[in-house]
């Protein structure tokens, strides 16, 4: 599968060409004969003898970067300068920070948000310890909390690494639900420190967003941290997952005319977001499931299967099919991978069902390339942003907490998890259904207004929010 151009990998060249002539003609050229694309091109000094010009080209990873440069150096006239990477630069010094919401003024400012005013309001809430909730930022704030251990697609990389994939997830929660979220990365990946570690620090927050920790510790430590605190404990990697795949699911089938009680599912992957997915179809009506992992198809009649895989083998495979992954696609409705890349092709998704779904979601590379499944499947979805129908965490888990938040939820369930995905697919009308289009943008403006609202009533919530000075006074 060839990789496609990526502003991820985008970068902004500053060069000197002679003025006049062809250099700039030559330039674009030299880029897309390399492949590349230019997406902007500022002159930024100008001189009777020369210019000076910012191109920013579009490239497919670093070594084709590389290319783009290196064609560009090739032309005659040409001076290098600086070549910066866009993605690193957006990254630098962080991508969040903490502003006051109050002006410090003068000495009367002072004395109320800090001492002596702040004591006051210290031993309200020493009284009635609920009045953190309406008296400190506790009422709004989540902590994002990792390991490090299963980073995106790279693996166990650590707490240090991890951080700027938190501190995305936090501007994230900022952006979309307007919820002030701390990215929190531990030097830890022993289960008990961490599930320590966050009910030491559970009070000054509302809700706990559980991220790329590896599985099966993932399991105990969020079941336990539900059990032990008061607060909403999300993993994203299994629930938000699971929400938007559920949610595409619906539309899918939507677009092929079937019934979710009636298909058949082949899903692929029994981790972290592969067990939440299965849990939830099970919980939204499918009734025919067979999983496989790593070593084959799930059966109560497997060797070995214990733990996490006996609860796998008594609640799917109801025919207890014996055979390989691709020979259980015969017949199936539905293909979800959430495994490794390359395990089936299109022979095996031609052997599916009339009018199949396949969402191949590994990423960066899927189980089946997307052309490839297209030429068999009616709906193709993958985890990528480069092919429609892209299945993202970020349209579920922003909506989600700010309606736990707003319904000032104890806890989380399937009730839930089910009322943000039916929302979330509600956002496609019947109008803009169609095959290339089950998800909509993360950009629309019903996204998350509709998941938050879905929630906030599962979870008990008000019809209507108070305003500030109703939940303050």
């Amino acid at each position: 599968m060839t990789t496609a151009l990526s502003a991820s990998y985008s970068i902004t060249i500053r060069l000197e060409v002679p003025a006049g002539g062809a250099a700039v003609s030559q330039l674009t050229s030299a880029v897309e004969q390399t492949g590349g694309a230019i997406t902007a091109l500022d002159v930024t000094a100008s001189g009777p003898e020369r210019l000076r010009i910012d191109v920013t080209c579009a490239a497919r990873d670093t070594e084709h970067s590389d290319e783009l440069v290196a064609a560009m150096q090739a032309v005659p006239g040409v001076v290098i300068g600086r070549v910066s990477d866009r993605t690193f630069l957006m990254h630098l010094g962080g991508k969040i920070e903490m502003n006051s919401k109050l002006p410090i003024r003068n000495r009367d400012d002072l004395s109320m948000i800090y001492t002596p005013g702040v004591a006051r309001v210290c031993l309200a809430i020493a009284k009635n310890r609920d009045d953190a909730r309406r008296l400190t930022i506790k009422r709004n704030t989540v902590a994002v909390v990792s390991d490090g251990s299963a980073v995106l697609g790279l693996g166990n990389i650590g707490p240090e690494a991890a951080m700027p994939v938190m501190e995305g997830k936090a501007a994230l929660f900022k952006r979309f639900s307007d919820i002030d979220a701390w990215p929190l990365c531990l030097d830890t990946q022993d289960a008990e420190e961490i599930i320590a570690v966050v009910k030491a620090i559970a009070p000054g927050f509302a809700g706990i967003n559980l991220e790329d920790i590896s599985a099966p510790r993932c399991f105990e430590i969020e079941a336990r941290l539900r059990e032990q605190l008061d607060i909403p404990v999300f993993h994203d990697d299994q629930h938000g997952t699971a929400i938007v795949v559920l949610a595409a699911l619906y539309n899918a089938l939507r677009v092929v005319e079937k019934d979710i009680a009636k298909v058949r599912v082949v899903l692929s992957g029994a981790g972290a977001a592969g067990t939440a997915i299965l849990k939830l179809l099970l919980a939204a009506g499918v009734g025919h499931v067979v999983v496989s992992d790593i070593d084959g198809i799930v059966s109560r009649t497997r060797p070995g299967i214990n733990g996490q895989l006996q609860w796998l083998a008594e609640n799917t495979n109801p025919d207890n099919l014996d055979c390989t992954l691709k020979e259980s696609l015969a017949g199936a409705d539905v293909f979800i991978g959430v495994s490794a890349p390359g395990v089936i092709d299109g022979d095996d998704v031609a052997t599916m069902a009339d009018r199949a779904i396949v969402f191949a979601l590994a990423n960066p590379e899927p189980e089946i390339d997307p052309a490839e499944a297209q030429r068999h499947a009616a709906v193709v979805a993958t985890g990528r942003s480069d092919f429609p129908n892209q299945i993202n965490n970020v349209l579920a888990f922003p909506g989600v907490f700010r309606g736990l938040l707003d319904a000032q939820s104890t806890a989380i369930t399937d009730t839930m998890l089910i009322a943000a995905a039916q929302a979330l697919s509600s956002v496609v009308g019947d109008d803009e259904l169609n095959a290339t289009y089950i998800t909509p943008s993360v950009f629309h403006a019903d996204v998350h207004r509709r998941v938050a609202r879905a929630v906030r009533m599962a979870a008990g919530g008000p019809e209507e929010l108070p305003t500030d000075t109703e939940v303050v006074a």
